[in-house]
């Protein structure tokens, strides 16, 4: 069923830009209060008292008069289980088991297993056809939070409010006719609440876990797809893409084919067929947009963040059904300049000459702007708590979720993140230790090579250690989509002759104690609109570089030659590289930075381009 499985609990991420997103994450994580976060769970259960009149409750999309309220708090917890079993952060778990033995006690207080933060009405109402705001997706979230909290911290209290919860739902729509249940669906989005069935399913086993999955199915969804129809077309990308993550993880917990060509269909309409931005990302006001037609759709509120981040949970459950190195791809362009970009931005801290300055940040940029002159909005910390800032705590918690896979013979490496890994292949250990090469001094030193570095390296270039006892197995190696060569790979300092196979590096040896040098050349590219080929971004590997101007400027240069049109410029400060870019040949001079740098700068992604005159 699978070919390969996600190495999570095994892996842990070294320093690098991945780990500065994850520090600031915890670090918020810690920042907000109890209290606040389980303001809403303590109103409805009546546990509040005299001390709402103490407390600040947070605004935005979880305040008291929200019709969602307390959604985030379940993000919160989901994030923060992952984060403290990779950190080994005990105030952060501390401070998580604390949540959910309130949110247990909520529920005993409510007294017939709800343990959410708004009203059963919401839920009757729905089923009545006068729905609230995504009652269920609420629901889904905290339910989600608290089972990560048992399969990632261990916290036993946590399945055990969720196996109540999940009483309440089997009453609630063990009642409800199948045609009443498609309309709820239809008027208010669910989440992934399928989703979180199977997963209570695969931890319980208990047939009611599983025919709640199948209960919350969407056939008004899943049929038109799985007969391969455009009906996401100018549809809310979001509300479907959990579903779909229902149907992949029920194909994994019940081997059914149907639900595995289901999400093979979705991805064919939503990706394949319908093409992306330069990003990896795609939607325009938070819906997809027409299959190959991008230039009409380039606005302020595209590449909404939950978009990407469910996208590429998408991408990694047909990853590892099928080890196609695509998938891989996708997830690095999504990561870089849609994770990356859109999440815990925070301004440089000092001038050279100067005193530290207090840092300007944002919590989560909703949308990723691709209009000239664009200009990303960050949400506040206890001020908006949109669905991306929901999204953001989580994604910046997971990262090391898409690096390594293991096979039944065979360790991958899908993602270039320095990281190390301890797991264990053909029933022995194995240990990796992946960094990127040292490129501060003066050369890199490459097996008994001495590559200079007088200029900014034009590739990415790894080290790996790998210690086991003998095991022969395959370490894959992703050959990525942007390589401008063959990578160059040497084993104990020994070049290695081994050929590219669908976009993998595979080497197979008896491993015991041996060192993995691999340099990837990379250099500009252009990425055109696809209903628009005279109009691109440009690229530097798998990351978009954005203009630093305020409007749309036509450039003059031939895009299957970027060099003819930008150039390096203050490639170096102190021991550090820097992807800084100009235009050359141009009228005006635009500085270019990486689209995931960029803060509260106006910027432009996409130019059109005119032919070098003769």
């Amino acid at each position: 069923m699978m070919k390969y499985h996600a190495l999570t609990r095994e892996a842990k991420l070294s320093e690098s830009e991945f780990t500065v997103k994850r520090g600031r994450d915890v670090d918020y994580l810690m920042e907000l209060k109890p209290e606040n976060l389980l303001f809403s769970h303590y109103a409805e259960a009546g546990l509040n008292g005299l001390l709402n009149y103490t407390v600040t409750a947070h605004g935005g999309w979880d305040s008291p008069t929200s019709q969602i309220r307390g959604t985030f708090a379940g993000h919160w917890l989901s994030a923060a289980a992952r984060a403290c079993q990779e950190t080994g952060n005990m105030q952060l778990k501390a401070k998580a088991d604390f949540l959910v033995s309130e949110i247990g006690r909520c529920q005993e207080r409510n007294g017939n297993g709800w343990a959410f933060p708004i009203p059963e009405k919401y839920l009757y109402s729905l089923r009545d056809g006068k729905g609230f705001w995504a009652s269920q997706y609420v629901c889904h979230k905290n339910m989600m939070g608290l089972l990560d909290m048992y399969l990632y911290a261990g916290n036993g209290e946590a399945l055990e409010i969720v196996k109540k919860c999940a009483d309440w739902f089997d009453r609630f729509s063990g009642e409800i006719p199948r045609e009443t249940m498609d309309d709820m669906m239809d008027l208010q989005e669910t989440g992934g609440i399928m989703e979180l069935w199977a997963d209570l399913y695969a931890v319980t086993g208990d047939p009611k876990h599983l025919e709640l999955m199948r209960r919350y199915e969407r056939p008004r969804l899943t049929e038109p797809v799985l007969r391969g129809e455009d009906i996401l077309t100018n549809r809310h990308a979001n509300t479907t893409i959990p579903e779909i993550h229902g149907c992949a993880r029920a194909y994994e917990v019940t081997g059914e084919e149907r639900y595995r060509r289901i999400v093979e269909q979705y991805w064919n309409l939503a990706v394949t067929q319908r093409g992306t931005f330069a990003t990896g990302g795609q939607t325009c006001g938070e819906v997809w947009t027409p299959p190959q037609v991008q230039s009409t759709r380039l606005g302020n509120s595209n590449q909404e963040h939950c978009v990407v981040y469910n996208m590429i949970r998408l991408a990694d459950y047909l990853f590892r059904w099928t080890g196609d190195a695509g998938y891989a791809d996708y997830i690095e362009q999504n990561l870089h300049n849609g994770l990356l970009a859109q999440a815990f931005w925070q301004s440089g801290t000092r001038d050279t000459f100067c005193e530290p300055l207090e840092p300007e940040t944002g919590i989560v940029s909703y949308y990723l702007p691709l209009a000239p002159g664009s200009q990303k909005k960050w949400g506040s910390k206890t001020g908006d708590f949109w669905c991306c800032h929901c999204t953001a705590v989580q994604a910046n918690a997971n990262y090391r979720e898409f690096i390594y896979y293991g096979g039944e013979d065979s360790l991958t490496v899908a993602q270039y993140i320095p990281s190390d890994l301890e797991t264990v292949l053909g029933g022995q250990p194995v240990a990796l230790r992946q960094r990127a090469a040292d490129v501060s001094g003066p050369f890199l030193k490459f097996g008994e090579e001495k590559l200079p570095l007088a200029q900014r390296p034009n590739f990415w270039a790894f080290r790996f250690e790998v210690r086991a006892r003998g095991q022969e197995f395959t370490l894959r190696l992703r050959a990525p989509w942007w390589l401008k060569g063959a990578p160059v790979c040497l084993v104990n300092g020994q070049k290695q002759e081994a050929a590219v196979e669908n976009g993998w590096l595979c080497l197979r040896r008896r491993w015991q104690e041996d060192t993995v040098e691999l340099l990837l050349p990379k250099g500009l590219s252009c990425f055109p609109l696809a209903d628009r080929p005279d109009t691109a971004a440009f690229l530097d590997g798998p990351v978009v570089l954005a203009g630093l101007t305020d409007r749309q400027r036509v450039l003059t240069g031939d895009p299957g030659r970027p060099e003819t049109m930008l150039r390096l410029q203050d490639e170096r400060e102190w021991e550090n590289w820097q992807d800084v870019y100009c235009t050359v040949n141009q009228e005006e001079s635009i500085k270019f930075l990486p689209l995931k740098q960029i803060g509260k700068e106006r910027y432009t992604v996409y130019f059109p381009i005119r032919g070098e005159k003769g």
